[in-house]
């Protein structure tokens, strides 16, 4: 009987938040309430299963909170985003992020090219933390939820204290054929790029993560050493990392630009043009400190030290010969 009661109180209780959950939604429509609602809402994104469909499907919800997207951009040129402002537009990005990587409304979600209005926000420079808040999140809808990203995706949260870490993550969370051709038909490889050479630690760690799930995808391996410019793009970014990286060093980014270089080993013309332009401090025992207890990324380093040895020519002394 305990149990019986327990039972109803427990469902009770369920059915109270769930009447607490279409409230919210209908009170995103309004500017008055939107705010507190963003908030609730956005602490509930784990919990309610089905929160991406009810968003999507509700009259008038994605448009709110592209609205909330778009009041932001005045205050991006001239750079004058505040806190507040950064929190709240953070907050409607993580629901955008929960209708982007759930499998009912992912497709749907590209097709409507919602990820396009966040780009803004990668393209800005300010250091700030409102700024560098606004860039993680965005950065966030991206990623792979594998472990690795996980406990990225925590470290991140600690580090910077953010309430959400959400929308470009999102979109890789599986390895679906229709998320890389999205991306590869818009800007977010020089994006990426951009964000590598010149943000923060963590906004690079993101950034790069991003660049090597589309490497992983054939179709994204194939797209960026399709040209010169775009290899050569590619690899020069990934060269300053490790000068700075060998001057700073972080295991954590450290490890997603050793994947990068492995797999464009993989591509036959990349890996000529790496034998010629891979760091030394690659080659060498620069990072041997930093990798001790990293088996894996050592691997990694390992084996693409062995790519680009593999089908070498020669001279009689062992030394590598030009390419002809």
């Amino acid at each position: 009987m305990l149990a019986t009661g327990a039972a109803v109180t427990t469902a009770g209780l369920a059915q109270v938040d769930r009447e607490k959950i279409y409230q919210w939604i209908n009170e995103l429509s309004s500017p008055e309430t939107r705010e507190n609602a963003l908030l609730e809402l956005s602490k509930k994104r784990e919990s309610v299963t089905d929160l991406a469909p009810m968003l999507w499907h509700s009259c008038g919800t994605i448009a709110a909170l592209l609205q909330e997207i778009v009041n932001i951009y005045p205050s991006i040129n001239p750079p004058t985003l505040t806190a507040h402002q950064s929190n709240r537009v953070c907050n409607a990005l993580a629901l955008l992020q929960c209708v982007a990587s759930h499998v009912e409304t992912r497709s749907a979600f590209l097709a409507a090219h919602i990820p396009l209005f966040l780009y803004p926000f990668l393209h800005t420079v300010s250091k700030t933390r409102p700024f560098e808040y606004l860039r993680l999140t965005s950065l966030g809808v991206i990623g792979k939820e594998t472990d690795t990203s996980r406990k990225l995706y925590l470290t991140i949260l600690l580090e910077c204290e953010l309430k959400v870490f959400g929308f470009v993550g999102a979109l890789v969370k599986t390895d679906e054929q229709e998320v890389i051709n999205f991306l590869l038909t818009t800007e977010i490889i020089p994006l990426c790029l951009r964000i590598m050479e010149s943000g923060s630690e963590l906004s690079k760690t993101v950034a790069t993560f991003i660049l090597q799930k589309i490497l992983l995808d054939d179709t994204g391996l194939a797209y960026i050493c399709q040209t010169y410019e775009r290899f050569s793009h590619v690899a020069m970014i990934l060269g300053k990392m490790v000068l700075q990286l060998s001057k700073e060093p972080s295991a954590r980014l450290l490890k997603h630009v050793v994947r990068c270089y492995l797999r464009l080993s993989d591509n036959s013309r990349a890996r000529e043009a790496l034998r010629q332009c891979l760091p030394d401090q690659l080659k060498d025992t620069t990072f041997a400190q930093v990798l001790k207890d990293d088996s894996t990324t050592k691997r990694w380093l390992a084996q693409l030290v062995k790519n680009l040895q593999e089908g070498q020519v020669t001279d009689p002394r062992g030394i590598p010969l030009p390419p002809q």
